[in-house]
């Protein structure tokens, strides 16, 4: 059994040379040295495994990497304003957290000293409150991570499963920063409200203390079975509304409400934003679509109120493909959309 006694000293040469918490090292070096005890043991194989499945989670960890903040506000605001349109309220909130990070750095405090405020967008479907938090980890520099919570209805998909189950792994959370690779990253709690009735208050509790600075600084997966502090991540959900949300949880958010777009401002998102994207995306030459003014009122109202953007995103999307197949077929170079023609260019 060389080959076995080799692998676990490979093993122990990693744990020694990767950068993790001194408590934890101990921990597993000695749980390697008992290891090499039983490599003529039938249960030496499985618990091998299982031992190199956990040292490869703990040393891919970001223990104490963290990126580096962007605190420029000239560049948060361009950020903001290239992505969306309007919410100026909820673009000034984010300028003020940057501006206090900024201050906390420059007395030489650290910035990742300042507690930041745990924002909770709250708005119908497609007011962009997921597209808001990536473009608030841009303007940040920060990487983001999305954890979805629409039919969620276990706690340990959060907090991982023990070692004790052959299959288990760690949450969603520690998932999370793993991919992120840093300590501080930004992550979204996406539509925290959608969780399942027969989970939801174990889910909720789980999130009281992820969301809680006294609390998450010592978060303790089950799988990994160590505090990791996550006290530096900014923390930012969605939630369609706040009544499914547990009111100890709903203490320690900042609700912000996203408005509902007027046909107005959709026509203005659709022009500046959503077309040129979706021209972009469709390969179409530059110049090749030209949409009338007169004729917005037919793309963004086509079949009723809506209030987000998501049926214009689609009914623009629409548009562009007709356009791209009549130019594939050689029918046309442009396409000029009029009043009159227009039908002939919605989707049914």
């Amino acid at each position: 059994m060389e080959s076995a006694a080799q692998e676990i000293t490979k093993l122990l040469e990693r744990v020694k040379t990767i950068d993790l918490p001194e408590k934890l090292r101990e921990i597993v070096t000695v749980r390697l040295t008992q290891l090499t005890k039983l490599t003529n043991s039938p249960s030496f194989l499985p618990e091998f495994d299982s031992m190199e499945r956990y040292v490869d989670w703990i040393t891919d960890l970001p223990w104490d990497k963290r990126s580096k903040d962007t605190l420029d506000l000239v560049n948060a605001k361009k950020i903001l304003d290239t992505n969306h349109f309007g919410l100026a309220d909820i673009k000034e909130r984010v300028l003020e957290y940057i501006s206090v990070m900024k201050l906390k750095e420059e007395k030489g405090e650290g910035a990742d000293i300042y507690r930041a405020p745990i924002l909770c967008f709250v708005g119908l479907v497609g007011t962009g409150k997921t597209t808001i938090a990536f473009s608030i980890a841009e303007a940040l520099g920060r990487p983001i991570a999305r954890i979805p919570f629409g039919g969620m209805g276990d706690p340990l998909d959060l907090r991982g499963q023990s070692r004790m189950h052959p299959e288990a792994e760690p949450g969603k959370i520690i998932k999370a920063l793993r991919t992120c690779q840093s300590k501080n990253p930004v992550i979204l709690l996406d539509e925290i409200d959608r969780v399942t009735d027969q989970g939801r208050s174990s889910i909720m509790g789980v999130l009281v203390e992820l969301l809680d600075p006294k609390q998450n600084h010592a978060f303790t997966d089950y799988y990994i079975d160590f505090p990791f502090d996550l006290s530096e991540a900014l923390f930012i959900a969605t939630a369609n509304n706040t009544t499914n949300i547990a009111t100890a949880v709903m203490d320690r958010l900042e609700p912000i409400a996203m408005p509902s777009y007027t046909d107005q401002e959709k026509i203005t998102i659709a022009q500046k934003y959503v077309l040129p994207a979706s021209v972009k995306s469709a390969g179409l030459p530059e110049g090749s679509l030209v949409i009338d003014d007169d004729v917005w009122a037919n793309i963004v109202r086509p079949l009723g109120y809506d209030a987000g953007i998501r049926t214009l995103e689609r009914t623009i999307d629409g548009i562009v493909r007709k356009v791209a197949k009549m130019i594939v077929e050689g029918k046309t170079q442009s396409a000029h959309i009029t009043s009159e023609n227009v039908k002939q260019f919605l989707p049914q």
